[in-house]
């Protein structure tokens, strides 16, 4: 029997988000002291040899990121952390938990991270939505200052940084960093041609690493206990925990913390009590709308970035979509691929024109066409070309659904 792992969560149900004292008490900021004494190259070493990986969906080495910014441009004035809190995707509410019921855990590894490169002002990118997320993350930062955590000469240390929370607007899209970039620098919330990338000339120009709130979350535990700490948990291409946020047709949906390495049987059967009214299981959307639909055959293969990516599948931002059988593929697909025509900005061609048509050609399969196995095949055809030709992951996310669905579920899109 599998149970949840709880790091980055420990503190949920324990204390009072509201109060800096009762972080404090918990162990609260002492990730941020002990960084203080560190050189900011040690932290940089201590995250690569952690393993710590992205944990927005990519899952890029987080240490190398802090390493490409703290190298790029030496004789730039500035440099910015730019949290992405901008929590978009359709199953997903990992980084609003951490917001709203430990937001001074986040913040810490935004501040550590910020003095790992030598940047003095981070931005918090949060989602305009997120009410609540706001406040906590907006009194934390005005508490954070009083008691000397942000602000000039932190702790005696020397070291200066601001943070300041920045508001979306309901854009999809501006969940992709650069795209968040420019919102955040008061553009409209459309793609950037790269490279360069970020970590080169990001927010203003600056060199700028841009890390999402469970990411950053993970950052003061690793400083205050050791990578030896954190690489007991999860797997050797895997480290550490990973935050699932599971919907749809099991028991006790909401989110689970726990090591990465889990099986998708281990957390539907284990930690969600099983399918409801134990309704058969048919499939899942791992990642949200820009994920992959797995069948029966992907229950037992381990959860990590590696494996899934290696099986054709993604682990994503840990949203875990479950259906059963009773459920209908074709209408979670058309629901993906409307969702995309809609949030695209409309810069680029493919993604304008692309999501658009592959909307109507998915209908037919429902309003009659003579040859339907053809046109599954065009639809993943095409989301191919939309994919090498957009700008931005959301062109690129198309296929994700679309190629998993027609490789696990073909017979079923084309009775």
């Amino acid at each position: 029997m599998i149970k949840e792992t709880r790091i980055t969560l420990k503190n949920i149900g324990t204390i009072n988000p509201e109060s800096i004292d009762d972080y404090i008490s918990a162990g609260g900021y002492e990730g941020l002291k002990k960084a203080l004494t560190m050189k900011p190259f040690s932290i940089i070493d201590e995250m690569l040899e952690a393993g710590l990986r992205g944990r927005g969906g990519a899952g890029f080495s987080t240490g190398m990121k802090q390493k490409f910014t703290s190298k790029s441009c030496q004789e730039c004035p500035q440099r910015y952390v730019v949290v992405n809190a901008d929590e978009g995707e359709p199953g997903t509410f990992k980084d609003r938990v951490i917001m709203e019921q430990d937001p001074h855990l986040y913040l810490e590894g935004t501040i550590i991270a910020a003095y790992s490169i030598r940047a003095t002002k981070a931005f918090i990118y949060l989602r305009g939505e997120y009410t609540d997320s706001i406040a906590r993350t907006q009194k934390a930062i005005e508490d954070a200052y009083s008691h000397g955590f942000l602000g000039k000469n932190i702790l005696d240390s020397g070291f200066d940084c601001d943070v300041e929370i920045r508001l979306g607007a309901g854009s999809y899209l501006c969940g992709e960093e650069l795209t968040m970039l420019e919102s955040l620098e008061g553009k409209r919330g459309n793609p950037r041609i790269k490279p360069p990338f970020p970590a080169e000339k990001g927010v203003f120009g600056a060199p700028t690493l841009v890390n999402n709130v469970e990411t950053l979350a993970n950052v003061p535990l690793i400083i205050r206990n050791g990578k030896e700490w954190y690489r007991q948990f999860g797997t050797e291409r895997s480290p550490g925990t990973k935050i699932f946020t599971v919907s749809g047709q099991v028991n006790k949906p909401g989110y689970y913390e726990v090591e990465l390495g889990i099986t998708l049987r281990q957390l539907i059967d284990d930690l969600c009590g099983g399918m409801l009214e134990g309704k058969p299981f048919k499939a899942a959307l791992l990642g949200g709308a820009a994920g992959t639909f797995v069948d029966a055959s992907m229950l037992d293969e381990k959860m990590t970035y590696d494996n899934l990516k290696e099986k054709g599948a993604t682990l994503g931002s840990g949203a875990v979509i479950v259906m059963a059988e009773e459920d209908s593929v074709y209408e979670i697909l058309h629901s993906c691929l409307r969702f995309f025509k809609h949030e695209s900005c409309g810069k680029c061609v493919p993604c304008r024109v692309g999501t658009t048509l592959m909307v109507k050609d998915l209908e037919k399969l429902k309003n009659g066409v003579a040859d339907k196995e053809a046109l599954v095949q065009k639809l993943v055809k095409d989301s191919r070309m939309i994919a090498s030709t957009s700008l931005c992951p959301l062109g690129q996310s198309p296929i994700l659904p679309m190629e998993s669905a027609a490789r696990y579920f073909m017979k079923e899109l084309t009775l």
